[in-house]
Formats: structure tokens, C-alpha cells, sequence
């Protein structure tokens, strides 16, 4: 099967381009789903947001040069349709974004409202629809392969209504959607929201859904103070400014045995926001690269003991260390044997790099 291969067993009653965003992919790739597309630059603006808009694209790099990957063997999403979209946003938050001024207030870009909407869409917005692309693929092959990672997505502040903090699609609910609807042995997922701001947007698509159990860890000092939306969380752990790593990892680690003790999902959607790190001037916490490194650790070795797929995105994030971190993270993950290759002899590795 060639690489990225549409697969063909679409069923009739279909309303979205299945075949467009799950691909089949070979067993020499890794389940790691990256494009440059991801990536935002355009004149200079996304410099006026602290949100590092090539984060992306340097978490990718680094792994190249950690010897994980190869061009050949990254799994490149396609982008979301206005289809797929459908799925989750109405039509009307849809034609909302062809105004530049909405895009604005979503991107907290204030110059974003004075460009031609056709450059919005194809400068901002593209980007945000291939990384949505990107999470709904990378649900898919978790459920595949045991785990899969999305270098960009995890855009947890918007809902099928609205957008807001930097997040203009609701690419962690559209995922679920996607294996509610076409997988049938996927009947509850857990979102596991470790970014340091609430999730409210898929917080408030979930609401009174019973099947989607949220477990959302957050500085409760910070946006975007969502009372209404916390009313979804399931287990609810608000930290004050400054928690470090010791009272961090302790709280994270009971309250994630006590989530899989109480729901037992059938995949858990991993938010890996890395703005929890000392210094980030939005997260307000005080956790170190290790702290970060040993959560994400955590996280993949009760997943993987417990045999539950796992796919993770890589959400908020304000300091330009922060890539470097994902990506040694990444690479911890696999020394330490909780993600792998699927044909292991034929897959990326430091010895199997040319020099």
C-alpha cells in the first residue's frame, strides 16, 4: 500500500471526507503526524502573539536530529474540510471566520482584523485546519498502533460555537467525533487536559455527553475562568500560581489513578501543553523540562500498562525552550519502550541513521 494511502471502506450514510483525513500508513512510519504547514508566519504578525507560531516545525526538527524520524517515515495529515469541520461547528461559526475581525479576537492578533479575509484563511487559518487534520489522524492510528502523537493541535479553548485563546477549530472533539462515529469499538474516551489553562471549549461540546470523561488539571488563576464549562470536568484539580514539580506530579499522578479507577475509556486524548514550564508568561506555574519530561512519561506508562490507546497533541506552550522539551520528551518516551515502531527492524534509530 503506498504511503498515506486513502482507506476505501467508507460507509454509505458518510457526511464527511473520511477518505480525505484517514489514511493507512506503512509499517516502517511512526505514528508521529507532522506537515510545515503547521506553521504560521505571515509579515511578521504572528510575532504580536506570545504563542510561538513555528513551534511546530522545531519540535519536528529536533527529532530529526535526535534520529527518530525521517521525511520518509512522518505521517503527513491532510487538511480539514469544511466537512469535516461540520462534524462539530455549526455553519455559523464557520461563516464567522471569513471575517478577518473574528479572527482577530480569536488569534488575540489585533492587525489580523485589516487583512483581506482570502489571506487570513490561507495564512492563519490553513495551518489550524491541517493541524486539525493532523489530531483526527492521529486518534485513528492510536487506536492502530497503540499510540499516536500530533506535533501541532490540541486546541482545547474553542467549541463547535466558538473560538478563543489561539484556537479557532475544536480539533480534540472533532477526534473523538471522528471514533465515536467510525469506530465501533470505541464507545468512551477520556480527554486527560494537563495544559495549564482550562479546557473550556471541549469542555463545553461534551457537557452532556456521559461517554467522554474529562479529567482537566489547570492554574485556576488564569483564562479563561469558564464556570460554566467546569461543569463537564470529572475530576477537577485547580493549582495555584507557582506549583512546582513535587506537589505537581504527586496531584497529577493520584488523580489520574483515581480517573482510570472510577472510567475505564477506551482511549485517552492527551492535551501536553508545555506552558505549565517555569517562566512561560501566560501559565504562571513553576515546573521544570524535567518536571514536563517525567508528567509525559507518567502519562504514556499508565496508558500502555493498561493497554489503552493513547494520542497525544502538543496545545499551549510560550517560551521558544518549549520545543526543544516536547521534542526531548518525545524521545524519552521512546528510549524507555512506551512508543514504538510498529516493523521496529525497519523504523528510524539513532544506528540506523547514516552518519
Amino acid at each position: 500500500m503506498a504511503e498515506n494511502e486513502p482507506i476505501k471502506d467508507v460507509s454509505k450514510d458518510e457526511i464527511v471526507d473520511r477518505c480525505n483525513l484517514y489514511l493507512d500508513i506503512k509499517e516502517t512510519q511512526w505514528p508521529i503526524v507532522y506537515r510545515p504547514e503547521y506553521n504560521i508566519g505571515f509579515l511578521g504578525l504572528e510575532k504580536l502573539h506570545p504563542f510561538d507560531a513555528g513551534k511546530w516545525g522545531r519540535v519536528y526538527q529536533y527529532l530529526k536530529e535526535g534520529k527518530m524520524v525521517r521525511d520518509d517515515t512522518t505521517v503527513k495529515p491532510e487538511e480539514a474540510s469544511e466537512n469535516d469541520l461540520k462534524v462539530v461547528h455549526s455553519q455559523s461559526y464557520i461563516n464567522s471566520l471569513k471575517w478577518s475581525m473574528n479572527v482577530a479576537g480569536i488569534t488575540e492578533v489585533p492587525p489580523v482584523a485589516f487583512l483581506p479575509n482570502f489571506i487570513v484563511q490561507r495564512k492563519v487559518l490553513k495551518p489550524f485546519r491541517y493541524q486539525t487534520g493532523g489530531t483526527i489522524l492521529a486518534a485513528k492510528l492510536a487506536i492502530e498502533r497503540g499510540w499516536g502523537i500530533n506535533i501541532g493541535g490540541g486546541f482545547h479553548h474553542c467549541s463547535g460555537e466558538r473560538g478563543g485563546g489561539f484556537c479557532a477549530y475544536a480539533d480534540i472533539t472533532l477526534a473523538i467525533k471522528f471514533l465515536f462515529k467510525y469506530d465501533t469499538n470505541i464507545k468512551k474516551a477520556m480527554i486527560v487536559d494537563l495544559d495549564a489553562h482550562q479546557g473550556n471549549g471541549h469542555e463545553r461540546d461534551f457537557m452532556e455527553d456521559s461517554r467522554v470523561y474529562i479529567m482537566d488539571v489547570y492554574n485556576r488563576g488564569i483564562y479563561p475562568h469558564d464556570g460554566f464549562a467546569k461543569r463537564a470536568i470529572r475530576k477537577k484539580v485547580e493549582l495555584a500560581h507557582g506549583t512546582t514539580d513535587t506537589e505537581y506530579l504527586d496531584l497529577v499522578n493520584k488523580n489520574f489513578d483515581e480517573a482510570l479507577t472510577e472510567f475505564h475509556p477506551d482511549v485517552i486524548v492527551y492535551n501536553a501543553g508545555t506552558d505549565i514550564l517555569k517562566g512561560d508568561p501566560l501559565g504562571n506555574l513553576d515546573i521544570s523540562p524535567k518536571g514536563i519530561i517525567a508528567r509525559d512519561e507518567m502519562v504514556f506508562k499508565k496508558a500502555r500498562d493498561l493497554k489503552i490507546p493513547i494520542m497525544m497533541v502538543t496545545s499551549g506552550g510560550y517560551q521558544r525552550s518549549t520545543a526543544q522539551i516536547i521534542a526531548d520528551s518525545i524521545l524519552n518516551l521512546r528510549a524507555l519502550g512506551h512508543i514504538a515502531c510498529k516493523a521496529a527492524e525497519n523504523c528510524p534509530t539513532p544506528e540506523g541513521f547514516p552518519a
